[in-house]
């Protein structure tokens, strides 16, 4: 068995394209992650110690089974498998528990799985589910739409962010998307065409936001003196974290504001994250960042580290984050054009950021051979979860 400080590699992904696929269930695509995972580890299920599954469909009523009946399709080998919730940072969770199990020296190969496959139109969950009580969503604030608007409304007053700029990050997305053979939204859009579209919640158009869809995305993690077993380009989980909200930090399903103010979960994870792997964000070669709306990805850059409150403006208006910039950030078209099953997003970054590191890209590589990766998800009622992976 590994030792309490083994570290940790990822040896296989697998994904199944994300979009509308009628007639498949959530299982069925998460099966379909798991098979290209095990293929590209040259694993068989038969030989995963664990697995951790990450799905919020069955919690939400949507047609989803639970993730541990993915062991129906792929095998009834016994072995230990455990479901994960957790909001948008499901799939960051599910991997956060994947590595400490292996990186604790209790299991030595095993898997995490996210899938999920939501309904047509926006998410409506019940504020039961957040401990609110029904009076939140008789006011229409489960809708989350509304509070993404409010907070980056707040955001650009208060730092100077401009509607071009939101306009050029959903514009930058859907040029990758088109690039994405596995994205939803593969249609590539200019900037004034974003800002013609109609406005849903103000300062943000149709075309700033993700949709709800359906998708998977499969890792398979080992500990990393035996990744050579399975792949000559191992990727390695230099950091793995997940952080809570602090009092006075406005978050999803906040049913109030307090009167101080905190920083965000986002914050406090990325921070550990570093400091975890012992580097900086000047360090991150290539980034995939929590895009629900193109202010969501603004907002995230700072909060990761990546700049400061407002330098978002200069950055993006001078193409700094685009695939050939200087601060790469959502290179295979993040949630904007991917679309968003929960289970599955926080695992295709993980996908994505494993090809940029392999070189496997394709036209979407990120030039100049990325060591360094980053992946971020923030997830109801207030998750943070961040992930490092270097080659």
């Amino acid at each position: 068995m590994a030792s309490p400080t083994t570290d940790v590699a990822i040896v296989g992904i697998g994904i199944h394209p994300f979009g509308r696929h009628d007639g498949k269930s959530g299982v069925d695509m998460g099966a379909f992650a798991v098979r290209q995972a095990l293929r590209d580890a040259g694993v068989e299920f038969t030989d995963l110690q664990f697995a951790f599954g990450g799905s919020l469909g069955a919690l939400l009523g949507h047609d989803s089974a639970q993730p541990d009946t993915l062991v129906n399709e792929l095998g009834l080998t016994g072995l230990q498998f455990m479901n994960v919730a957790n909001g948008c940072a499901t799939a960051g969770s599910a991997l956060s528990l994947a590595t400490t199990t292996v990186a604790s020296g209790q299991f030595d190969l095993g898997l995490a799985v996210g899938f999920d496959k939501h309904p047509r139109g926006h998410f409506n969950a019940d504020p039961s589910t957040a401990g609110i009580g029904p009076w939140y969503g008789e006011q229409g604030l489960m809708v989350t739409t509304q509070f993404f608007a409010m907070k980056i409304n707040r955001y650009m007053h208060e730092f100077g962010i401009s509607h071009s700029t939101l306009a050029k990050v959903a514009a930058k997305a859907t040029r990758n998307g088109a690039m994405n053979p596995n994205a939803w939204r593969r249609q590539a859009m200019t900037e004034e065409e974003v800002l013609a579209s109609r406005m849903l919640n103000y300062p943000l158009r149709q075309y700033m936001f993700c949709s709800p869809d359906e998708g998977a995305a499969a890792v398979i993690v080992c500990r990393a003196d035996h990744a050579h077993r399975y792949t000559d380009r191992p990727v390695f989980v230099r950091a793995c974290t997940l952080r809570s909200r602090r009092f006075g930090s406005f978050e999803v399903f906040s049913p109030w504001l307090a009167g101080t103010r905190a920083d965000s979960p986002t914050v406090d994870a990325s921070q550990a994250a570093y400091a975890q792997a012992g580097i900086g964000p000047e360090d991150i070669d290539v980034a995939q960042i929590q895009d629900s709306e193109s202010g969501a990805e603004v907002i995230h850059m700072a909060e990761n580290g990546f700049c400061k409150d407002g330098e978002q403006e200069a950055l993006i208006q001078a193409g700094e984050t685009e695939i050939g910039g200087r601060m790469p950030i959502n290179t295979d078209g993040g949630l904007l054009a991917n679309g968003e099953p929960i289970g599955a997003s926080g695992m295709r970054q993980i996908y994505e950021t494993v090809l940029q590191l392999r070189g496997d890209a394709g036209e979407r590589q990120v030039p100049g051979e990325p060591r360094v990766g980053y992946t971020q998800v923030y997830g109801a009622p207030g998750i943070g979860a961040c992930t490092i992976l270097t080659r």
